[in-house]
C-alpha cells in the first residue's frame, strides 16, 4: 500500500519549480535563489513547462484526500485549479505566441526587481543584473521565434513596453548602481548594458518595420476561453451572460449614486459638478508630493479608527513611475512575502510627460484630480496593496502566502474594496468630493468589467470601448483610450469589481453569522491572515461553507 504524499511536501516542490521557471516572479515573491536568471521562453522551455505542470497535476490528484486536514483539502482543490489555469494559459491562450509586451514586461520587471529593492548589497545585485542583461538577446530571440501572427494592438503596446525597458536599461540602471565602487564590476555592467540596449533597440526596430505592418490577428479570446480563464484563475464559475448582467446592474446603481451626490453639489447638473471637481488637481510635477501627504493622513486614520491592524514595517517611498510601466496610472511595488527582513516599498505615480502639449497635460491631470488621487492612494497603499502584503508576511501556509498562487480577484478585490470601506468608515466625512472620487473609480472598474467581456466575447471594437469609458465612466479621451486598449491584453480586468463584490458579499454573510459579535477589525484581520486564495476558499475558512454563488 503506497503512502500518500503530504500536501506541504508537494507545495514546496511545486513552488520551488515555479520559482525556478519564473525567476522574475520568484524575486517579487521574496525568493532570491534564481535572481541571476531570466525566463526561458524558447519553444523547448515552454513545452517542458507544460509537461512538468501536467506531471504536478497528476501528483496532486493522487494525494489521498482522507490524509489531509480540512484546510489542506481546500488548498488541494485550489492548487489543482491553479495548475490547470497555468496549463490553459500555455496551451490555449498562448500569450507567449502573441504578445511582445510579455517579453518587455519580464525584462523590465526582472531588472527592476534587482534595482529597486535592497534585499542584498548593491554589488551583489549588480552582478545579478549583469547576468540578466547577458541573457537579454536569448529572451528577445525567443520573442522573434514565437510571435509570428500577433494582433496589431499587441504590437503597439509591445513597442511602448520595449521602449520603456530600453530607457530603464540606458538611464535608470546606471543611477541604481551608482554606489558600486568595484571598477571591474562596473565595466562588466557597462558592457552588458550596451549589448542589451542594442538588442532591445534592434527588436523595437523589427517590431516597427517588420512585424507591425503584417500584424492582423484578432486579440479576442472568445466566449469559451474567457469563461474558462475566469473559472480556473479566479474561481468564478458563472457564464459570461450572467457576469455581464451583474456588471451592468452594478454600473447603473453606481451611476445613480454618483449623479445623486454630484447633482447636490452643482444644483442638479452632475456632469458639470464632476467637471468642476476634475479641474481641481495637482500641478504638473506635484503628484509625488501630494501622494506622500495623503499616505500620512490615511495611515493616521487607520490607526485611530482601528478598522484593520497596521503592522510595523519599512516606510513607503512615493516616486514617479519608471518609464517601463508608464502605461499604468499608479502602481505599488512591495517586497515579497517571503523576504527575510523588511525592505522599502515603492508607490509609483505617473505624472505628465513634460514633452506633452499643455492641453494634453491638463486633460491627463483632470483624471488625477484630488478626490480620485485619494482613492488611488487607498487602493495602492493604505489599506490596499501595501497593507495587504504586510499581513501576508505573517501567513504560515505557503499555498496561501505565495503570490505565485494568488488570484487577482482577491488581491485587486481587497484593494478596490478598501476605497469604499474607508469612505464607509468615515474618511473624508463632510467632503462630498472624496466620496465622488471613490464612486468615479468604481465606475471605471465596472466599465472595465463590461468592456473586457464585450471585447473578448462579442465583436465590439477598441473605439467602442473608448466610447464606453468616456460616456459611462466620464473619463477624458486619453485615459479612456488607455483603459480600452488595456482590455485587449488584460481581458479579465473585471477582477477589480468582481473581487470587491465578492468581498462585500462575504462580509455581509459573515456579519449575519456573527451577529452582535461582529467586528470589522476582526473580519479584516482574519481575512488577510488567511492569505491569498479564491473567494470560495475564504468563504469556507470564515463561514464553514462555500454554498451559494461567490458573487450575485
Amino acid at each position: 500500500m503506497s503512502v500518500s504524499e503530504p500536501l506541504p511536501h508537494f507545495v514546496d516542490d511545486l513552488l520551488g519549480y515555479l520559482h525556478e521557471t519564473h525567476p522574475t516572479y520568484a524575486t517579487l515573491d521574496g525568493v532570491h535563489t534564481h535572481d541571476d536568471l531570466l525566463e526561458d521562453f524558447s519553444r523547448q522551455g515552454i513545452d517542458h513547462e507544460a509537461r512538468a505542470l501536467a506531471g504536478y497535476l497528476r501528483r496532486l490528484e493522487e494525494i489521498d484526500r482522507s490524509t489531509l486536514t480540512a484546510t489542506e483539502a481546500l488548498e488541494q482543490r485550489m492548487l489543482a485549479s491553479h495548475v490547470r489555469g497555468r496549463m490553459f494559459e500555455l496551451e490555449e491562450v498562448r500569450t507567449w505566441e502573441k504578445s511582445p509586451q510579455l517579453y518587455g514586461d519580464i525584462l523590465a520587471s526582472s531588472l527592476a526587481g534587482q534595482a529597486l529593492f535592497m534585499h542584498a548589497p548593491a554589488s551583489e545585485r549588480a552582478r545579478r543584473v549583469v547576468s540578466k542583461l547577458r541573457q537579454t538577446t536569448r529572451l528577445l530571440q525567443a520573442a522573434r521565434d514565437n510571435i509570428k501572427d500577433p494582433p496589431g494592438i499587441f504590437v503597439k503596446v509591445g513597442i511602448e513596453t520595449m521602449r520603456g525597458a530600453l530607457k530603464f536599461i540606458d538611464d535608470d540602471l546606471p543611477r541604481a548602481f551608482s554606489s558600486v565602487d568595484d571598477l571591474h564590476l562596473l565595466g562588466d555592467l557597462a558592457d552588458a548594458q550596451m549589448a542589451a540596449s542594442q538588442a532591445v533597440g534592434a527588436y523595437i526596430d523589427y517590431l516597427e518595420t517588420d512585424l507591425a505592418p503584417r500584424a492582423r490577428a484578432s486579440f479576442r479570446l472568445g466566449r469559451d476561453n474567457f469563461e474558462q480563464k475566469v473559472r480556473l484563475e479566479e474561481g468564478i464559475p458563472l457564464p459570461v451572460d450572467r457576469l455581464l448582467a451583474i456588471a451592468t446592474r452594478e454600473l447603473i446603481v453606481t451611476q445613480e449614486a454618483f449623479k445623486s451626490i454630484a447633482g447636490r453639489m452643482n444644483g442638479g447638473d452632475p456632469l458639470q459638478a464632476w467637471s468642476d471637481t476634475k479641474a481641481q488637481h495637482p500641478a504638473p510635477g506635484e503628484l509625488v508630493r501630494v501622494g506622500r501627504d495623503q499616505l500620512e493622513e490615511l495611515k493616521t486614520f487607520l490607526e485611530r479608527q482601528g478598522i484593520v491592524t497596521v503592522p510595523a514595517g519599512e516606510p513607503v517611498t512615493v516616486a514617479p513611475t519608471p518609464d517601463f510601466v508608464r502605461w499604468s496610472f499608479a502602481s505599488m511595488w512591495t517586497p515579497g512575502p517571503f523576504e527575510s527582513k523588511p525592505t522599502r516599498a515603492y508607490y509609483y505615480l505617473t505624472d505628465v510627460d513634460p514633452s506633452w502639449p499643455e492641453e494634453r497635460q491638463q486633460e491627463y491631470l483632470r483624471d488625477y484630480n484630488y478626490p480620485t488621487l485619494w482613492s488611488i492612494s487607498m487602493h495602492e497603499v493604505y489599506p490596499g496593496h501595501f497593507l495587504h502584503y504586510q499581513h501576508l508576511r505573517r501567513v504560515t501556509s505557503k499555498a496561501r502566502k505565495s503570490i505565485m498562487f494568488a488570484p487577482a480577484s482577491f488581491v485587486e478585490g481587497w484593494a478596490h474594496y478598501s476605497e469604499q470601506m474607508m469612505i464607509e468608515s468615515g474618511f473624508g466625512r463632510g467632503d462630498q468630493n472624496v466620496k465622488l472620487g471613490q464612486l468615479a473609480e468604481a465606475l471605471i472598474r465596472l466599465v472595465r468589467f463590461i468592456v473586457g467581456i464585450r471585447l473578448h466575447t462579442e465583436d465590439i471594437s477598441v473605439e467602442q470601448g473608448v466610447r464606453l469609458f468616456r460616456e459611462e465612466a466620464y473619463m477624458e479621451e486619453s485615459s479612456a483610450r488607455r483603459e480600452a486598449e488595456r482590455g485587449t491584453f488584460d481581458p479579465t480586468y473585471l477582477v477589480y469589481s468582481a473581487g470587491k463584490m465578492m468581498l462585500l458579499k462575504l462580509r455581509q454573510d459573515y456579519k449575519a453569522q456573527q451577529g452582535q459579535a461582529f467586528s470589522l477589525r476582526t473580519f479584516h484581520d482574519t481575512l488577510l491572515g488567511n492569505g491569498t486564495a479564491p473567494f470560495w476558499l475564504h468563504r469556507q475558512l470564515l463561514l464553514g461553507t462555500d454554498a451559494g454563488d461567490v458573487i450575485e
